[in-house]
């Protein structure tokens, strides 16, 4: 996904990330929480997060798609 790792939490299920836009390399903060599900399966929460100005013109809800659809994909 070419984000930059900043912090890991296994433990709690959290990772947090900067990842930059295409054009200007903004960064946005992103953040992946997985939390177990006592029925089984998990529960996947994205975050992405523009650091500066007023829109993003959709860049986070792209990222977090994106995300989302490659871990679709990676599973089993």
């Amino acid at each position: 996904m070419g984000w930059e790792l900043i912090a890991e939490d296994p433990e709690r299920g959290r990772i947090e990330a900067t990842a930059r836009t295409p054009w200007f390399r903004f960064k946005d903060d992103v953040v992946v929480r997985v939390q177990e599900r006592p029925e089984g399966g998990s529960v996947v929460d994205v975050r992405s997060l523009s650091r500066i100005g007023a829109t993003d013109f959709g860049a986070n809800a792209k990222r977090v798609r994106r995300f989302l659809s490659e871990l679709r994909r990676s599973d089993p």
